[in-house]
């Protein structure tokens, strides 16, 4: 057992998932901030509705979502792993694969001792749900725009030799406010998240149980003069979410944020959408060096087809 845990922390700390290790508790993808456009303006995402990568922060979100979303990303994370993920979402549900993996890490026995290199990789499988109970016949009014949501994560992972499987269940709320006037200044889009994550579940190793992290996030988001966004989350385990969008026409985003957990990082993105097809780019910097991650999103709700066909058109001879 302590073999194991020694090749684990390794592992992890080689990725820069290490700074909250402990005995029982299991560090895998999901400790990685995901996606790329919410990531390159802070990771700040509990509250906001931004396509396929809604099913990333918050379950009760996908309720909010106009249609069909499908999102893919790549990053060389750090230099040291590869990782990467697909989402597709629809109205009300979505689902998820988080991919990462990484070869070549130095493996440790029990008195420190270099033994074989080794492999270290993760897949994660995503899947969630939203809903607003107003919109459900045997639910009553109660005067208040919210949205419930759950997701269900499940994860194999390697570490050297040893195996391991797990789940983990989170649950979601989301409300938006009226908007308000301050003078010339008009606040809208205002809304409040919440999560509470790995309620319960486990990674089941070949000689040992390790715990998910539970913990409970709070998040809020509005929209100023219809062109800027601000949003932050709090996480209590000790993590701090800032995110600033800056979108002067609908087809081009620019992002800042800072994410603050174990140290602070700043974050910076652009996203460009023409036509439906999403280009969202972000940078993150971290002491073991930045990453840059890039990915592309289809959304299908917003995509209009006569206008495609009537550019190709113009393309061809």
């Amino acid at each position: 057992m302590k073999r194991t845990k020694i090749i684990l922390m390794v592992a992890l700390l080689g990725l820069g998932l290490g700074h909250v290790v402990g005995a029982q508790t299991a560090q895998t993808v999901f400790e990685i901030e995901p996606g790329v456009a919410m990531l390159g303006a802070g990771g700040a995402g509990l509250s906001v509705v931004h396509g396929a990568e809604t099913l990333y922060y918050n379950p009760a979100n996908l309720s909010e979502l106009p249609g069909i979303s499908f999102s893919s990303f790549y990053s060389s994370h750090l230099g040291l792993a590869d990782y990467s993920a697909l989402a597709l979402t629809f109205r009300n549900f979505g689902i998820a694969a988080l991919l990462l993996g990484s070869t070549g890490i130095q493996g440790y026995d029990d008195n420190g001792t270099a033994t074989d290199t080794l492999a270290y990789r993760n897949t994660g499988i995503v899947f969630g749900a939203g809903v607003d109970p107003s919109t459900l016949p045997f639910v009553p009014d109660v005067g208040i725009d919210m949205s419930l949501g759950a997701r269900f994560k499940f994860l194999t992972a390697r570490v050297g030799e040893e195996n391991g499987t797990g789940f983990s269940f989170d649950v979601g709320f989301r409300s938006e406010l009226p908007g308000m006037r301050f003078g010339p200044l008009a606040i809208s889009e205002l809304a409040i998240g919440v999560t509470a994550v790995n309620l319960f579940g486990n990674v089941a190793y070949d000689t040992t149980n390790d715990s998910f992290q539970m913990d409970i996030k709070l998040g809020a988001s509005a929209k100023l003069a219809n062109v800027l966004r601000v949003a932050m989350d709090v996480h209590l385990i000790g993590s701090l979410n800032i995110g600033v969008i800056y979108e002067p026409v609908p087809t081009l985003a620019v992002r800042l944020g800072m994410i603050s957990r174990g140290g602070t990082r700043i974050t910076a993105g652009l996203g460009l959408n023409v036509q439906g097809f999403l280009i969202d780019y972000a940078y993150v910097t971290h002491a073991l060096g930045g990453t840059h991650r890039i990915s592309l999103t289809l959304d299908f709700s917003s995509l209009d087809i006569t206008a495609l066909s009537r550019s190709m058109r113009r393309l061809l001879p």
